[in-house]
Parts: C-alpha cells; sequence; structure tokens
C-alpha cells in the first residue's frame, strides 16, 4: 500500500534508532502475505453498488490485525491510528487525505470475516506457506492446551455468565473461562491446528482433533497420560511420549539411581515439549492476549485463530526477516 510521504513521516523517519514498536509493526509488515490474504477475502467483500463507497479491503486487513496483535479493542485502534505514526505507517492512513476507519466499520468487517470462516482459513493458509518454507515438518507433535480467562460478572442484561465458558480449577486456583488446544510441530514449535473448548475439558479429550495423521511421535505433558488408549487414538501410529506424574516417583530416594534415571528421561521430554511454549508466550505477552475480549466460543476462536496464525509469523521471523535486517543495518 504505497502513499505519498509526509512532512511528519519524513521527521519520524530521521530518527536513528526505531523504537521496539515500530520494528515490531515493521517485521508484521514483512511476514503478513498480504496479497494472498487479500485474494481470499475479496470474493466475499462488499463492492459498493449501492449506497457509500466501501473502505479499501487491505486497508481494514491492516487494522484487523494490528488490532488484534497489539491487544486493542476496536475504540483502541481507532485511537491508535490518530496517537501512533507506526501504527498510522502500518495501517496506511494519512491523516491529511482521510480520516481512518471508525470502530464500527471495523466491527462489521469483523462480522463479515467470521461469517465467511475466514479466520480459519487465514490461519490454514500462513499453515501451508510456513510448511512450503520448511518450517512446519510432519514427524512429530506437541499437543498442549492454555486457560484463557473470562469475564466472570454477572452484571449484564440476562444476569448470567456466558454459557459458553467454564469454570475448573488448577492447582489450588479455581479459574472461569475457556481452553485453547493446540498440537505444534516438534521441530519449531508452530502451531498447526486448534481447537477450543470450556474450560473444564480434560486435555486429553482433544488430542485426537490436534494430530495431522503423519506423526511419527507424539509429545504432551502430564495431563494426556492415557491417551493412547482412548478409542479414538488406536489407529493413531505414532509413538507416544508423554511426561510422567511426578507423583509416581517422588517417593523414591533422590539418590535412587532408579530415581535418577527417570528424572534425566523426564527432563529430555520436557526439552521438547518447550517449544510449544513459545506461541503460548506469543499470544499471551505480546500480543497481550489474556482474557477473552468476545461472548461465546465462536468469537473468541475466530480470534485465537488469526493470532496464532500472527504467531506463526513472528516465530519465523529469525529466518524470513534475516535479509532485510542485514541490508537495514
Amino acid at each position: 500500500m504505497k502513499r505519498q510521504t509526509s512532512f511528519a513521516d519524513m521527521e519520524y523517519s530521521a530518527r536513528r534508532k526505531p523504537t521496539r514498536h515500530e520494528q515490531f509493526l515493521s517485521d508484521l509488515d514483512r511476514l503478513v502475505p498480504w496479497l494472498q490474504l487479500v485474494a481470499l477475502i475479496e470474493p466475499h467483500y462488499y463492492r459498493g453498488e449501492r449506497g457509500r463507497p466501501p473502505v479499501g479491503l487491505e486497508l481494514m486487513l491492516r487494522m484487523y490485525l494490528c488490532q488484534n496483535c497489539l491487544g486493542l479493542s476496536d475504540e483502541g485502534i481507532e485511537d491508535a491510528i490518530v496517537d501512533s505514526i507506526a501504527v498510522r505507517r502500518f495501517v496506511g492512513v494519512d491523516l491529511i487525505e482521510r480520516q481512518a476507519p471508525d470502530a464500527t466499520t471495523l466491527l462489521k468487517f469483523r462480522r463479515l470475516l467470521e461469517r465467511h470462516a475466514m479466520p480459519a482459513r487465514i490461519f490454514g493458509l500462513i499453515r501451508e506457506q510456513l510448511g512450503q518454507q520448511g518450517l512446519i515438518l510432519r514427524e512429530g507433535t506437541i499437543v498442549d492446551a492454555a486457560l484463557i480467562a473470562a469475564p466472570p460478572s454477572t452484571k449484564n442484561k440476562a444476569h448470567e455468565r456466558d454459557a459458553d465458558m467454564h469454570q475448573t480449577k488448577k492447582g489450588n486456583q479455581w479459574y472461569f473461562g475457556m481452553k485453547v488446544h493446540i498440537g505444534a510441530d516438534a521441530h519449531t514449535g508452530l502451531a498447526h491446528s486448534i481447537v477450543t473448548t470450556a474450560a473444564n475439558e480434560p486435555d486429553v479429550s482433544q488430542t485426537h482433533k490436534l494430530l495431522h495423521g503423519d506423526e511419527k511421535h507424539l509429545h504432551g505433558d502430564g495431563g494426556y497420560q492415557g491417551a493412547h488408549k482412548r478409542e479414538e487414538l488406536q489407529e493413531c501410529a505414532a509413538e507416544f511420549i508423554i511426561a510422567r506424574r511426578r507423583s509416581t516417583y517422588k517417593k523414591l530416594d533422590e539418590a535412587d539411581p532408579v530415581r535418577m534415571l527417570i528424572e534425566k528421561a523426564e527432563r529430555a521430554k520436557a526439552s521438547i515439549r518447550a517449544k510449544v511454549e513459545h506461541v503460548f508466550h506469543v499470544v499471551k505477552n505480546l500480543f497481550r492476549h489474556r482474557k477473552c475480549r468476545y461472548k461465546g466460543l465462536a468469537k473468541n476462536t475466530a480470534q485465537l485463530q488469526v493470532l496464532f496464525a500472527m504467531a506463526n509469523l513472528m516465530l519465523s521471523q529469525r529466518t524470513l526477516c534475516a535479509p532485510y535486517r542485514k541490508v537495514a543495518s
């Protein structure tokens, strides 16, 4: 999306060192396959046969992805475009020529994407592209799940909690919300499958939905004990490498050679499973997605599909952005 450079842009570009915020958006701009995503959405986008002319599709897509990756509300991204030159340059809006799309326009765009199942197709498109570049292999899968909190308040019109959410206990702490289950590549840690459920669903119950079918080995933490016995996984030919529950061997003496061997084996398993935490780190910490923004599983699932697609791109940036950074330096 090219536009004329303004005096504000020239002053902003004269700085010697870019901010981390600017570098983040610059990397995201290089990584996202804009042409393919625009072609994917365009058949379903408003063409403006009647009424006011439509806002440019790429502009709306950039605004939507920027909102998700910065953890902003509809009104928040509208304000950020005005307040931040880095956001304005990423979205491609020149406030001298036109106003930024408002929150209502973005709301309608998001509903259009959800209506046509675009978030799942965006996740699939990026997964396939990364697979073609050799960043997602098919030899092994790590399965894991994370809790996403939801507002437990009943101060609403129905005076009820979200019916799609549920409470569960983890350790000594109770949580209310949903659970996102992912299958990640055992070599790179990039997510290749996503399933969402209420928070009280056991991790192991969704294992069969997270596999692509060509795995030679499957890795999981203690929550996936007994996965190989489940009916839906009887035809799975992969080797199950599941963590042992600590309670099964902590009764042994610390100097016992058997316990030492078990702990060594468990550390080796954990070093492989650790890769799956990277994509969760990006979604929860870099993208600031720690609580459900919408009501119901469907809308939150759509947002998570986009977030994990962007997280895959961010985790692959060392490989994909290396040539650009060498030239820039």
